[in-house]
Formats: C-alpha cells, sequence, structure tokens
C-alpha cells in the first residue's frame, strides 16, 4: 500500500505522466522509496480504477498525464494523519550479521567492508542530488529536503557502524 500513497502525495504536489513520476521517485524520494516503471504503471491503474486518480491531459504516443482526485487527497490525509505507520522489523543485513559467526573473521570483516563502502557510495550519490536540486521554498522543497537529509545521515551511520563493527570483530577475534 505505501506505493500507492507515494503515487498520491507525488501527484497531490503536481499532476504528471508515468514517465515523470519515475523521474520524481529518482530524483525527490530515491533515499527512501525505489518504484520500477511496471509497479508504478500497475499502481497508476489501480488508482485509477479506484478514482483515486484521474486521466487530466492526454498527449502524443498514448502518454497520459495524472491527477489526484478529491477522494485521493482524502485517502492521502488519512494515510498521513490517522494510520500508525508500522515498525519495520525486518533488515536483511542486520540478520546476515547476527549469523557472520559462521565464516571466518576475516571473511566478516570483508562483509562488513563492503557493506561500508556501499554506504559511502550512497552518502555520495545522497550528496550530488542535494548538489543538483534548485531547492525553494516550496512545500515539495521543504520536506523533500527534510527526507534526503535523513538519508544522507543514516547513510553515514551505516557507514561508521560498518568500519566500527569490522574494528570489534579485529578486536576481538584477530
Amino acid at each position: 500500500m505505501t506505493l500507492r500513497h507515494a503515487v498520491l502525495g507525488l501527484l497531490a504536489t503536481a499532476p504528471g505522466s508515468g514517465y515523470d513520476l519515475l523521474k520524481r521517485f529518482e530524483t525527490a524520494m530515491s533515499s527512501v522509496w525505489t518504484a520500477t516503471q511496471s509497479q508504478l504503471y500497475g499502481e497508476l491503474g489501480k488508482l485509477e480504477s479506484a478514482d483515486l486518480i484521474e486521466v487530466s491531459a492526454e498527449g502524443p504516443r498514448g502518454r497520459k498525464e495524472y491527477a489526484i482526485t478529491d477522494a485521493g487527497r482524502s485517502e492521502l490525509r488519512k494515510w498521513l494523519l490517522e494510520e500508525r505507520p508500522p515498525a519495520a522489523r525486518r533488515n536483511e543485513m542486520l540478520l546476515r550479521v547476527y549469523f557472520l559467526g559462521e565464516v571466518t573473521p576475516e571473511e566478516a570483516r570483508g562483509f562488513l567492508r563492503r557493506h561500508g563502502a556501499f554506504a559511502e557510495g550512497l552518502v555520495d550519490e545522497l550528496a550530488a542530488i542535494d548538489a543538483s536540486v534548485d531547492w525553494d521554498d516550496s512545500d515539495p522543497s521543504l520536506y523533500g529536503r527534510l527526507v534526503l537529509e535523513w538519508g544522507k545521515r543514516y547513510a553515514a551511520m551505516e557507514r561508521d557502524w560498518a568500519e566500527w563493527a569490522a574494528e570489534t570483530i579485529r578486536a576481538a577475534r584477530g
């Protein structure tokens, strides 16, 4: 259901085609949510069938631009204000860390170093996105920047934790 709400939120900001929405996912929401083309277009069909969005314009080659409906705005508001988000209880990377005792200490440290390098790459990627966006006083800029900053800090924390964890294994196991 979260993809549904992400699409409604993007369309509440401004109407857009499936292509436009994919681009917004890649820039504004890359640190918190992703969607493939097939997932997005499938969700657009479901939202339209549920009367939460409507086709607001049609262009060449079957291009459709979608806009949120009043029912869609009500659904988005309900999701934002009335429903408690479920707590994330799954983290595959930490599950793997829990079982690193099954490999050699060097292999465990290698796993953690690779994770730290991945997180460092994400830090760089998000910093590049931040530098490329022309931030302004609009709501999408304000709240998008808050989300992007969370992503940057979270990725930096993962990088720092991975370095600490690898050193902790080295100190404990050699």
